[in-house]
């Protein structure tokens, strides 16, 4: 028999933060990643890519060359995962590392000519992906807004 005390009711307003499962930001995050990231599989095993490759190739559409820090930061990885990856994407011949002419410190990735080309497949991921939230324009806005918000807010404690 269930406690009341762990009763999988909505709290009300206001009220002091439970242990109730349904009660769980985290478990609501975390369920909602992971449907969405399966979602995304299907239509990114049809380009090569991984989820996170897949994060790296947006950030190098949008801004190439990119440092292995200025990704880890946007990404919010470390070295020792951003790394690995990097090495994958290169292999797969998507990314090219080379130490920057400016500070021989700092390696810069480009996509490759093939990964450059991938962009014009992948254009048709984000209307797929925006469909299956079943959400407005407006609501998936302000729901990034309110999530970044919260990354920001729990990331500079």
């Amino acid at each position: 028999m269930t406690s009341p005390a762990f009763a999988s009711e909505a709290p009300a307003p206001g009220s002091a933060p439970s242990l109730a499962f349904d009660d769980q930001l985290c478990f609501a995050l975390y369920a909602a990643s992971r449907a969405l990231t399966a979602r995304y599989r299907p239509l990114l095993d049809e380009l090569g890519l991984t989820f996170p490759q897949w994060l790296v190739m947006l950030l190098l559409w949008e801004e190439s060359p990119m440092t292995v820090g200025q990704l880890g930061r946007r990404l919010l990885l470390d070295s020792g995962t951003l790394s690995p990856l990097l090495t994958r994407m290169e292999a797969a011949g998507l990314v090219t590392r080379a130490r920057s002419q400016i500070d021989e410190r700092t390696v810069e990735i480009r996509p490759t000519d093939a990964g450059l080309a991938l962009r014009e497949r992948a254009l048709d991921v984000p209307p797929v992906i925006c469909d299956a939230t079943g959400m407005t324009d407006e609501a998936r806005q302000d729901l990034n807004v309110v999530l970044r918000s919260l990354t920001a807010t729990l990331t500079a404690l």
